[in-house]
């Protein structure tokens, strides 16, 4: 009967490895200027990793980086070889089948960018026959595939950062992500010279989600909740608007949902 009990008792503790690990080790791909990249000396920096390492201090938690392709990160988090993801992943129905996700820590919509002087629409009759480049396994991905896969030639590449280089050598002829990032990773540095944003913006929950969370093991639920009132603190005291202004000049946290 003891060890029936103690082995109870271990397997309880299993939904909760991660808060009882003495390190949480946070997984990004970091190729996603400017909230996950590394600087010159390898570092990771960004938006995405101050919020992450406020987040950590509020929780008093000990927080480390893992490096991991983004394809990689949810089979990585769902063996174990990383706690959590921190890169900018958006929350959509399909992941939530599979992880766990935090509270929003922002929200934005998605867009298309082409050359200033592009003269087609961002539509099926505009688009076809066009090279469309995204970065692979994204929801961007999905819903490009979904709704031109048919008519247009998609080119995925393993970081958005890529995608940029051939859009600049004019071997694509669109891409489409996360109007901030493109904004400000693109459009607003040299290489994004004489390109501009396309067609309306996207915000179909069903593409692009309910906002952009940390996200764990469905059994993790501890962990998530510390994350939860981490967010909601660095709300209040102002740190969370402290960090956005160093990168944005608009509201990055986006409308309550």
């Amino acid at each position: 009967m003891k060890k029936l009990l103690m082995a109870l008792a271990f397997a309880a503790t299993l939904g909760s490895t991660a808060v009882a690990a003495k390190e949480v080790r946070l997984a990004s791909d970091f190729t996603y200027p400017p909230f996950n990249y590394k600087n010159a000396e390898g570092q990771p920096v960004g938006f995405d990793i101050e919020i992450a390492d406020a987040l950590c201090k509020e929780a008093e938690l000990k927080c480390t980086w893992v490096s991991q392709g983004w394809d990689s990160l949810i089979p990585s988090l769902l063996a174990r070889k990383s706690d959590v993801i921190m890169a900018s992943m958006r929350i959509t129905e399909e992941r939530k089948q599979r992880i766990l996700f935090t509270d929003k820590y922002y929200q934005t919509p998605a867009r298309f960018v082409a050359q200033a002087n592009a003269d087609f629409a961002m539509d099926a009759e505009g688009l076809k026959g066009k090279v469309i480049g995204l970065q692979q396994g994204t929801i961007h991905d999905r819903y490009v595939t979904d709704k031109f896969g048919k008519i247009a030639d998609i080119k995925r590449y393993n970081g958005q950062d890529e995608v940029y280089i051939d859009m600049q050598n004019g071997r694509l002829d669109v891409t489409f992500g996360n109007a901030d990032q493109l904004e400000l990773a693109f459009l607003g540095k040299d290489i994004g010279k004489g390109f501009e944003f396309k067609g309306e913006a996207v915000t179909d929950k069903a593409y692009i989600g309910e906002g952009t969370a940390l996200a764990l093991r469905k059994q993790d639920k501890e962990l998530a909740e510390k994350f939860n009132q981490a967010i909601e603190k660095i709300r209040a005291n102002g740190t969370y608007d402290k960090i956005a202004a160093k990168y944005f000049n608009f509201d990055i946290y986006g409308e309550a949902l």
